[in-house]
């Protein structure tokens, strides 16, 4: 996040802001003004894709996901310097080719500011890909959820949901009201910061049409009653990104109904926004969002409506998305993904024997001050069974006995009269070893408690989240200890 711009040209207030006021009508094809501004959709050959995505390496991975959705997204970039999204499917996924194409082709045929568009496809033998338009600076999970140098203004929460809402009108105004498993990770911001919906959820990514892969708890009533997704199932996970936007958390929406109807929807609020918004704009928020949330899909309102009463709530339109975003605008266009370290490469693969030997490597020299706290509790002679604890602890993790470093590093833990990180960090990955995923990530993140800038904590947690299946937010974390190794690096 860099510099506040101060002031900007009218001729940039004409070109650019006034598509934030826009009804969404006027957002088809991209926005009447620039109608040519998309690329045609294209048909790439699985060649060029293999080209653009360096060979689909592991460094140009963008989001992974898990069984149920069991695809990648890569980042490239093609012959015209054009930055690509490459989803790349499971081989299982779509085994009728003219249905994909079909499919994708229809996708492709919409074009508007507010979708990251489709902009082509590929099917050759058994591979299955779409292509999309690139979106440099993330997803609102990330800048809700997983933040660094500030949250998500208030402004720019009302925004989101104004721009999500118009890309449902937009869709629905073209015969694809569906969108499956809509949700934070799904809404990406352009290089001028501004929100984009994915077009990828409105493919259908399973062979009947049917899927849901969220939480169950956060999951429209209908679809656990008959499986299928409908526009009011849309509208009621827009409700939920609703509650993401007002809490900066994930709640479940039983959870908020209940605060709702007790009128204490102020605890819903994210603590961070205090003060910079009106109760009377919070209620009216919260009002939509309970509405969504309705349980009978027929009382939920449409995404016309959505906007219309969206757009009465936005503030700040003068000012452009990438200020309130903290996005410095010589860097809009050109922001991209970090490279990983070694060490971010070994928890991508899931390689715990190259995590171990990384640990090896690293020793206590991350441990602020365990060495001299070490020393002197030798010199004293004090507690020696808890050093000793430890000690047999590192001779076991070295042999790889991971059972027994287990035991004697809970022993120094228990003890208590010290705390070490590097500690943490090495039983973490004996649990990891031993097939215990969940201790390991209380102790990676134990870790981070004790000290919040290492980066070792965070590429342990993304390992973590790995091995429980939880993909997302292992890339949103993997992405955080590069992000801390990069800035310790450079201090």
């Amino acid at each position: 996040m860099g510099a506040r711009c101060s002031k900007f040209s009218l001729c940039w207030f004409h070109s650019h802001l006034k598509p934030s006021v826009l009804e969404s009508s006027d957002l088809e094809n991209g926005g009447k003004s620039d109608r040519n501004a998309f690329p045609s959709f294209t048909e790439f050959s699985f060649e060029q894709l293999r080209a653009a995505t360096s060979g689909f390496s592991s460094d140009n991975i963008v989001s992974e996901h898990g069984e149920k959705a069991p695809n990648v997204v890569y980042k490239g970039k093609l012959d015209n310097d054009r930055w690509i999204a490459v989803k790349r499917f499971n081989r299982l996924a779509w085994p009728d080719s003219r249905q994909f194409l079909e499919e994708a082709r229809t996708v492709g045929s919409l074009r508007s500011e507010r979708l990251a568009n489709l902009i082509g496809c590929c099917c050759e033998a058994e591979e299955r890909l779409l292509v999309a338009e690139f979106m440099p600076h993330e997803t609102l999970a990330k800048h809700l959820f997983h933040w660094e140098s500030q949250p998500m203004k208030w402004a720019m929460r009302l925004r989101v949901a104004l721009y999500l809402a118009q890309a449902l009108e937009y869709c629905g105004s073209k015969g694809r009201a569906l969108y499956h498993d809509l949700n934070a990770y799904r809404i990406l911001f352009d290089k001028d910061g501004n929100p984009r919906l994915s077009c990828f959820g409105l493919m259908k990514n399973s062979r009947d049409g049917k899927s849901y892969s969220t939480n169950l708890a956060f999951t429209p009533p209908e679809y656990l009653r008959t499986g299928r997704v409908t526009p009011e199932s849309v509208v009621y996970s827009f409700g939920t990104l609703l509650l993401d936007l007002l809490s900066g958390k994930h709640i479940p929406p039983s959870h908020a109904l209940d605060l709702i109807r007790g009128k204490n929807f102020l605890m819903l609020m994210d603590s961070a926004l205090e003060g910079h918004f009106s109760k009377d704009d919070g209620t009216e928020l919260v009002r939509l969002a309970s509405r969504c949330l309705q349980y009978e899909a027929r009382e939920r309102p449409n995404a016309k409506s959505l906007v219309t009463a969206l757009m009465s709530l936005q503030k700040e339109t003068e000012v452009p998305s990438y200020v309130l975003m903290g996005i410095r605008e010589e860097t809009a266009s050109s922001t991209l993904p970090l490279s990983l370290t070694p060490f971010g490469e070994a928890c991508l693969r899931m390689d715990l024997t190259a995590i171990h030997e990384i640990l090896e490597k690293i020793g206590y020299k991350d441990d602020e001050g365990i060495a001299n706290e070490l020393s002197f509790q030798m010199w004293t002679n004090q507690m020696q069974e808890t050093l000793n604890s430890k000690k047999h602890g590192d001779a076991a993790f070295r042999a790889k006995d991971f059972a027994t470093a287990i035991d004697c590093y809970t022993q120094f833990i228990d003890g208590g009269t010290m705390v070490s990180p590097t500690v943490y960090a090495r039983r973490c990955l004996s649990y990891l070893m031993s097939d215990m995923p969940q201790e390991a990530l209380g102790d990676a993140m134990q870790a981070q408690v004790v000290s919040p800038d290492w980066s070792t904590a965070s590429y342990l947690q993304a390992a973590c989240l790995f091995s429980l299946g939880m993909e997302t937010d292992a890339q949103e974390t993997l992405k955080d200890g590069t992000n801390l190794e990069a800035k310790r690096n450079k201090n």
